[in-house]
């Protein structure tokens, strides 16, 4: 993971922020907020007290930012005035909001809101900044002569990102906190098809700390007709490995596909392997993999699908995402849930027309998979999941009712 100063970049591409920076503020990023601490303010008995303000930053380019409103976040108690009462007509309520260890000693606690009343919004950050600063520090600073001015910027980048781009959404959702539970997952997909295809594109977005890609087959035009992304010509008959390596290599870093199949024999390539997708479609295939992960204690989730001509012409079927936690990973392949033999060929692998179905499929598996490290809710431990297409039922079985 490239370690890249996020403060030297901002600073040097956003006027206001360097003007806060060079005033004196005690400036430093984090995760989509600009945090400035050392606010000095005064509590209900007079006392000086220090916070710190947080605001959000929405991203223009990779380096240039600009507000998302006139409101901040605000560590500390209530800022009260020379006369010990609360200061009024800011407070916006309670607010909670996670950040990174590197600023884990700023608890924000409260929401501020003042607009300004002759333009309805501020000029910029360093305009807001000093707005917020006049109420909340004012009285501190007639009563103890105290500044908000320390010169304790933090240079250097607090978080590196696996993004080459900041994510700016997960700062305005504020679940970095969640985001932050899939840093150490070193993950694998083992087939990049059309429903390994789509689980790439989706963990790709997905703060991983590592993806490893394996698929030894060639990128043909049938493949763009069951993967997301563009068609180049250039791309027909390089390795698929190699086309999604060149496809989403600007995007983040961590990501390395390599035109290899995955059997007995592979298990290095998956050392340091937290969880990893199976989606490949020959059950010989899928048994070998099978072994090696189960021998080398990783969880994983594997896919499939089956269709097949109705009555009427149309098709049905189900897509399938099993989950094997290692523990009882031997005893679920038992169940004979996922084909381990070479069957006779089906729609699906001659059906080209079904996009929709390998991101569904691929969806499944990778909400399960952020179930599982609590990203998403979970109601029931389900370790099979199977879809319907023809009445839109999904089916399940839980890991503690399973025979």
């Amino acid at each position: 993971m490239e370690s890249v100063s996020l403060f030297r970049k901002l600073v040097s591409r956003n006027n206001d922020l360097s003007r806060l920076v060079d005033k004196g503020y005690a400036v430093t990023f984090d995760s989509g907020w600009m945090v400035i601490r050392d606010i000095p303010y005064l509590d209900q008995l007079g006392g000086l007290r220090l916070g710190a303000i947080v605001t959000k930053m929405v991203p223009v380019d990779a380096a240039l930012v600009t507000q998302e409103d006139h409101t901040i976040l605000f560590a500390g108690e209530h800022p009260c005035g020379l006369d010990g009462v609360i200061i009024p007509a800011i407070d916006a309520g309670p607010h909670v909001l996670g950040l990174s260890a590197a600023c884990s000693d700023v608890v924000v606690q409260r929401r501020f809101s003042n607009k300004p009343t002759k333009e309805g919004k501020f000029a910029d950050f360093f305009d807001k900044v000093e707005s917020y600063v006049g109420i909340i520090s004012g009285p501190a600073q007639h009563k103890h002569g105290a500044s908000p001015l320390t010169f304790n910027a933090v240079v250097d980048n607090p978080e590196p990102s696996v993004f080459k781009y900041q994510d700016s959404l997960t700062s305005k959702a504020e679940i970095a906190d969640l985001s932050r539970r899939f840093e150490d997952e070193v993950v694998a997909i083992i087939g990049l098809g059309g429903s390994g295809a789509y689980t790439l594109d989706y963990l790709v977005k997905t703060p991983v700390k590592e993806i490893r890609g394996f698929d030894g087959d060639a990128f043909h035009v049938h493949n763009a007709y069951r993967s997301p992304g563009r068609l180049k010509e250039s791309e027909l008959g390089k390795p698929k490995a190699v086309v999604y390596q060149q496809r989403y290599s600007g995007f983040r870093h961590g990501l390395n596909l390599v035109p290899h199949y995955i059997d007995t024999e592979s298990g290095p390539l998956l050392e340091g392997v937290t969880f990893a997708f199976v989606c490949v479609d020959k059950g010989s295939a899928r048994s070998a993999i099978f072994d090696v992960l189960i021998a080398r204690g990783i969880p994983f989730i594997d896919v499939g699908m089956g269709l097949k001509r109705t009555g009427d012409g149309s098709l049905a079927g189900m897509m399938r995402a099993t989950y094997y936690p290692p523990e009882q990973a031997a005893r679920i392949r038992g169940e004979g849930l996922a084909e381990m033999h070479d069957g006779p060929e089906n729609l699906y692998r001659t059906n080209v027309q079904i996009a929709e179905l390998n991101a569904l499929n691929a969806t499944l598996a990778v909400m399960r998979f952020k179930q599982l490290r609590g990203f998403y809710a979970q109601v029931d431990p389900l370790y099979h999941l199977l879809f319907d297409i023809a009445d839109f039922k999904t089916v399940g079985r839980e890991l503690g009712n399973a025979d």
